[in-house]
């Protein structure tokens, strides 16, 4: 498996594309309400904006001298984030928010109120400034604001340092009075505040808020892109091992795609099509021995139905039998009891052989030995039907290996088949060619042959083509072999697959062979 296929790399990289995407979407909407926020961090230092909001606060008192302030600065100053506080002249305390400010700044701009309120009525003059001691003075001349400039800052903020020339700049807070009509209305005062933590106090509740909401639609996202898949391929394994496990074998899990559920899916539909082929198995197997008690039932009733009418009939008082007539019943009755024997013994010699049991003495055969002993056995049945049974061994494939009289076993019954459909004056041909790896024995008749649609069954046992009678040749070459039992042809086969060959039919009119390969 690649690893771009891997569930769990899709899933690593799509957490990361994901917390990439969500902190875009977050930045960005950070962005859309902070620039539909109005004014948010004034474009100038603390002093500059303090002193702007004081010159605002005395136009305004200028104008209307009855002004509500604390209605104004919520007005005006709303949309502001740099806060701020206004302390009047009659001790009122006027914040830009909702901020609370420390006590020291509170101390400081009282105390700059007092300084401020003179004795004797002082007014102040419009353009002008109040140094540290509370004194008026004019406007710093240029190369001052120059030099306010290299210390990072200027205006009323820094005015003292500039005028004390001694010792390093450093900042404090200074409150910016209001001068409206030459009256002190009161002080601004402008915290020193870093822009940063400003618009992070301002709008933190609003970030988390955002914050929040895009966590829950990046959940829910994350969930539908990443995890929805997934979670609906599982669902469907689920339900076709649920269908599966209910009965229906017909049931496959989606297995497309290249990652472990795919995987998965793969091996199950493996499992589940192998227990389906189990199961037809079973069922075929099942319906095979249901035929097969059947047909023995059948074949074991026959003689037994026989044998018992035979001997009632001998047992009747009343029923005069001449002697030829009574030996002839019990002659009868003692083939049939023959022919049950070997029926029986059939059938557990098939039992055992296909079921593993049984010993084989595995050595090297010789061919034209196991072909004149089949030959001989069959000679008197061939005369009688003036049939002539002929023998050829090729080079090379004079010798096998494998048991001797299971190799002649499944000779005679093959033999015996023949001999069953083999015309008059016709001939039986038993050969041995060499093939790769191992010789190839064969049994050849010039019989009728055997009609395509039962080739496949000829090797079943007590097969049939109506139930009611036996006009197979698997049937017939048992009835034609000395067994008679109707599965001659049956352990031929298992006697073949025993040796590890494999056995085969060809057939035509006029020319049947069945052959099967042995090794060397």
């Amino acid at each position: 498996m690649r690893w771009y296929k891997s569930l769990y790399w899709r899933i690593a990289i799509g957490f990361v594309l994901f917390l990439a995407a969500m902190l875009v979407v977050q930045a960005m909407l950070f962005v859309w309400v902070v620039a539909r926020s109005g004014r948010t961090v004034p474009g100038q230092s603390p002093a500059r904006f303090a002193e702007t909001v004081a010159l605002d606060l005395a136009n305004a008192f200028e104008r209307t001298p009855d002004l509500d302030p604390a209605q104004y600065i919520r007005e005006q100053y709303a949309q502001t984030t740099h806060p701020f506080f206004v302390m009047l002249a009659d001790g009122r305390l006027i914040t830009s928010g909702s901020t609370t400010f420390p006590e020291p700044l509170l101390r400081i701009a009282r105390a700059r109120l007092r300084r401020l309120d003179r004795p004797e009525g002082r007014p102040f003059g419009r353009g002008r400034i109040l140094d540290r001691r509370g004194d008026l003075v004019d406007p710093l001349p240029p190369e001052a604001g120059r030099r306010s400039e290299r210390g990072a800052a200027d205006g009323p903020w820094f005015v003292d340092r500039a005028l004390r020339g001694n010792g390093p700049p450093r900042p404090f807070v200074r409150p910016t009075p209001i001068v409206a009509n030459g009256r002190l209305m009161g002080v601004v005062v402008v915290p020193p505040e870093a822009p940063f933590s400003v618009v992070l106090r301002r709008f933190a509740p609003m970030l988390g808020a955002i914050a929040a909401a895009v966590l829950v639609a990046g959940t829910i996202a994350a969930s539908a892109l990443i995890f929805g898949p997934p979670r609906r391929r599982l669902r469907q394994l689920e339900i076709a091992a649920q269908r599966f496990g209910s009965g229906d074998l017909t049931a496959r899990a989606p297995d497309r795609g290249g990652d472990e559920i795919a995987a998965v899916a793969g091996a199950f539909n493996a499992m589940a099509a192998d227990l389906a082929a189990r199961a037809e198995a079973l069922e075929a197997a099942d319906k095979a021995r249901r035929q097969l008690l059947a047909d023995v039932s059948h074949e074991l009733t026959t003689p037994v139905t026989a044998m018992r009418g035979y001997l009632e009939t001998l047992m009747m008082p009343d029923l005069p039998l001449d002697e030829p007539t009574r030996a002839r019943y019990l002659q009868i009755i003692s083939d049939e009891t023959s022919r049950l024997e070997r029926l029986i013994g059939d059938l557990l010699d098939l039992a055992k052989l296909e079921g593993g049991g049984g010993a084989f003495s595995i050595e090297p055969v010789s061919v034209s030995q196991l072909f004149d002993r089949v030959a001989a056995r069959h000679e008197q049945a061939a005369r009688r039907k003036e049939v002539a049974m002929v023998c050829a061994v090729e080079p090379g494939a004079e010798t096998v290996r494998g048991d001797r009289d299971r190799l002649e076993q499944a000779l005679q019954n093959l033999a015996g088949n023949a001999l069953r459909y083999a015309p008059p004056h016709s001939a039986i041909r038993l050969a041995a060619r060499p093939v790769p790896g191992g010789v190839a024995l064969s049994v050849e008749d010039q019989g009728p042959g055997i009609p395509p649609e039962h080739l496949p069954h000829v090797f079943d046992r007590f097969y049939k083509v109506e139930p009611s009678r036996a006009v197979d040749r698997s049937e017939g070459a048992a009835a034609g072999s000395p067994n008679g039992s109707g599965l001659g042809l049956s352990i031929a086969k298992a006697i073949v697959e025993r040796h590890g060959g494999q056995i085969r039919v060809e057939s035509a009119p006029g020319r049947t062979v069945f052959e099967f390969t042995l090794g060397t």
